[in-house]
């Protein structure tokens, strides 16, 4: 409780003043990295000796619900750094690679990104075609990653590319400097939603990195990308939960103070009965991912499956709790003033990053006793 109520503090004091201008600009504030840090938000998935507080994953999960109540596209930015890049680095990267980023990751001092995605292969992580080929010197990375957020920010990139056989086999990943030779960004994406957040295509194109650089262990990538990809979908699951649960709380006090027909909403029961489904919705999204939260962090055996279940519900409910949200603003909730109308549109890349709908599905399917 005391953890979720310096985090609410943090948000209301240190992002929700900055959330129209950078939306308007399209940038993320940058004053933010050294406010995250002071108040030890970058540094949950990171070491005690590098900074970090070693916090669990409902920790993380709790960050991201508080900071995206304010803004996802602000609070999409640190949880790339910190909990979707970074924990390669502190799970697999060698001692010389912890050295270099984690302190500075933990301290907003540096921007961490993973690139993986490519403009063919997204949810098949396997399909991933660019290519490292090992030289006397180190190696030679070529080809191009797509959607990839941070990537104009970034100091560090962990790259995916294919270093050996085919499909699962034969994926790497590499620490990539920006400032490693051929490496470079296209310009900002304009996109839907998530618009204070930087999201670039990633063009490789002979990029030359040493020997040292590979993360982990050669050709395991793709179960590297795996393991990473359940902190991930943690933190996209509280994000969820944010906002749908900013945009309820909007709702409850909206609905006391509209009158149509002579009389507050509140007096149709119509609206009462669609803001008491919308609190279901919430309360089962925040329980199941907390439950997949406390299971990862205990290393029980079902937790990849809970994960999943979590990603898929919180998404689905967050969508559907901030598109009703709209309804009952009307058409209040149709300009950009009100802010449903920017949580349903950032609300919307939750089912398809970090996994989509399909692919958590397809998890729980094969999970079932049988399949």
């Amino acid at each position: 409780m005391l953890f979720r109520e310096s985090c609410r503090d943090f948000t209301d004091r240190e992002v929700r003043p900055l959330v129209d201008t950078a939306e308007e600009a399209g940038t993320f504030p940058v004053q933010l990295w050294a406010s995250l840090a002071k108040a030890g938000l970058l540094g949950l998935s990171i070491p005690e000796s590098h900074g970090g507080s070693e916090g669990d994953a409902l920790a993380v999960a709790i960050v991201a619900e508080e900071l995206s109540r304010a803004s996802a596209g602000i609070a999409i930015t640190p949880l790339v750094s910190s909990y979707m890049a970074a924990p390669h680095l502190a799970r697999n990267g060698s001692p010389e690679q912890r050295d270099r980023w984690l302190s500075r990751i933990s301290g907003g001092e540096a921007v961490a990104a993973i690139a993986v995605t490519e403009p063919g292969a997204g949810s098949d992580v396997a399909g991933l075609t660019s290519k490292a080929r090992r030289t006397d010197d180190g190696w030679v990375i070529d080809g191009r990653k797509m959607f990839i957020t941070n990537a104009g920010l970034a100091d560090v990139l962990i790259v995916g590319a294919r270093s050996g056989g085919p499909r699962h086999s034969g994926i790497t990943l590499f620490e990539v400097p920006k400032d490693a030779p051929g490496l470079s960004f296209g310009s900002p994406l304009t996109k839907m939603g998530w618009r204070s957040s930087d999201t670039r295509e990633v063009v490789l194109d002979g990029v030359v990195v040493p020997h040292d650089t590979v993360v982990g262990a050669e050709n395991l990538g793709f179960h590297q990308i795996m393991e990473g990809f359940q902190l991930e979908r943690i933190a996209l699951a509280g994000m969820g939960i944010g906002q749908a649960a900013e945009c309820l709380d909007l709702v409850r006090a909206h609905v006391r103070e509209r009158e149509a027909f002579g009389a507050p909403l509140t007096g149709l029961q119509t609206v009462r009965h669609r803001v008491a489904t919308m609190e279901i919705d919430l309360d089962a999204a925040r329980l199941v991912t907390y439950q997949a939260a406390a299971r990862m962090d205990a290393g029980h055996p079902e937790a990849p499956v809970s994960v999943a279940r979590a990603k898929y519900l919180a998404a689905v409910a967050a969508n559907r709790i901030i598109d009703d949200a709209v309804q009952l603003f009307g058409g209040a909730g149709f300009v950009e003033e009100t802010p449903v109308a920017r949580h349903y549109r950032d609300a919307r890349i939750l089912r398809i990053g970090g996994g989509t709908d399909e692919v958590q599905l397809e998890i729980l399917s094969k999970s079932m006793k049988g399949a």
